[in-house]
């Protein structure tokens, strides 16, 4: 469905027909694909790594649910959204805290202030790597964090030639109120060194 060219453009996306018509044929592969790069760390986290790919089903969705064809709006969901495409020397995700009570999200949302800063991936014989997050903006206060965190995961050329090499990655999280760790399975690994050059 979508074409993978490096970097998204106004000129490389479909207009709102075709991607209306493609939508219904390829929506269950997106979906599968999405699945397939998201991680569930512990009971309330989840991770999701995006590539161009679900980058680009991300802007055709907005640009189809709000009726976007302006070219202006088209770039500025461009430029929105474009800064999740990994670079090829790392690996970039949302972060999401599920809590569907009300009042248990918001009690937790205040004890993990700073959960964002303290997930990580550690690949086979290297270091744990720090999640950079939220470059855009910043998404909590001195009362709570936000629910959805955006991250960056900067690996080294050692580490991507261990990947390469078929190096095992754990994800985790060593905030003091919120301690989870998993490995990551066979297929996800290989689509996300699939975004490393």
């Amino acid at each position: 469905m979508f074409e993978i060219t490096g970097s998204i453009a106004v000129e490389n996306l479909l207009s709102l027909e075709r991607y209306s018509k493609l939508r219904r044929l390829h929506q269950k592969e997106i979906i599968a694909l999405r699945k397939l790069r998201s991680v569930e760390l512990g009971e309330h986290l989840r991770v999701q790594f995006e590539s161009e790919i679900t980058i680009r089903y991300q802007i055709q969705e907005m640009l189809r649910i709000e009726k976007i064809f302006e070219e202006d709006a088209i770039q500025s969901e461009i430029d929105a959204y474009s800064p999740l495409v990994p670079d090829g020397h790392n690996w970039k995700a949302t972060m999401l805290l599920e809590y569907p009570d009300v009042e248990q999200r918001r009690r937790e949302l205040s004890r993990l202030i700073g959960i964002e800063d303290r997930l990580f991936v550690q690949i086979q014989g290297h270091g744990p790597v720090y999640a950079i997050a939220d470059e855009d903006l910043v998404r909590e206060n001195a009362d709570k964090t936000s629910s959805v965190h955006f991250l960056r995961f900067e690996l080294s050329p050692e580490m991507v030639a261990a990947l390469k090499a078929r190096a095992g990655v754990a994800l985790g999280c060593d905030h003091s109120h919120y301690s989870a760790q998993v490995s990551l399975g066979e297929q996800i690994l290989s689509s996300l060194v699939g975004d490393l050059h």
